[in-house]
């Protein structure tokens, strides 16, 4: 039977004394941790901006089918065309929130398109919330829905 070397002989080699710790300087005492806060300090504010711009795509493809359902609304031929723009916020107030509802700047109106059809714009500006509350509303958004006004 071949002897086998025991665990602690390699560690001898090595220069690591028997209890298995690596001597370490008083200097770099602490440095796991400090290393440790720094990478998850990093990983933190990566998976913030990743959330983010999920959030900021969500709000913006959900604004511009509110307009677009906005625009459809007042392009009914029974309804005025300014109703348009409260439909929009009110949607939009269903789907996210009232406080992203509220900083919303929605506007309604008839335009003529270059084939002469009668169209309902509805523009919506504003800003979606952030993350960090204390950075307000940093993000910029602009959207614009159209339908066709219908024959009275």
């Amino acid at each position: 039977m071949k002897d086998r070397p025991s665990p602690h002989a390699s560690q001898a080699r090595r220069g690591t004394p028997e209890g298995g710790r690596s001597s370490t300087s008083p200097r770099e005492r602490g440095s796991a941790v400090v290393d440790f806060v720094m990478v998850s300090m990093l990983i933190v504010a990566l998976l913030l901006a990743v959330l983010q711009v999920a959030v900021y795509v969500h709000v913006r493809n959900v604004v511009t089918a509110s307009a677009q359902a906005g625009a459809r609304y007042a392009a009914n031929a029974d309804v005025d065309s300014a109703a348009g723009a409260p439909r929009t916020v009110e949607v939009v107030a269903r789907a996210t929130s009232e406080q992203t509802a509220q900083g919303l700047d929605c506007t309604s109106n008839e335009e003529t398109d270059p084939t002469g059809l009668t169209l309902v714009v509805v523009r919506c500006t504003g800003a979606v919330p952030s993350l960090l509350s204390t950075l307000g509303n940093l993000l910029p958004l602009e959207v614009t829905g159209r339908a066709v006004k219908e024959a009275a």
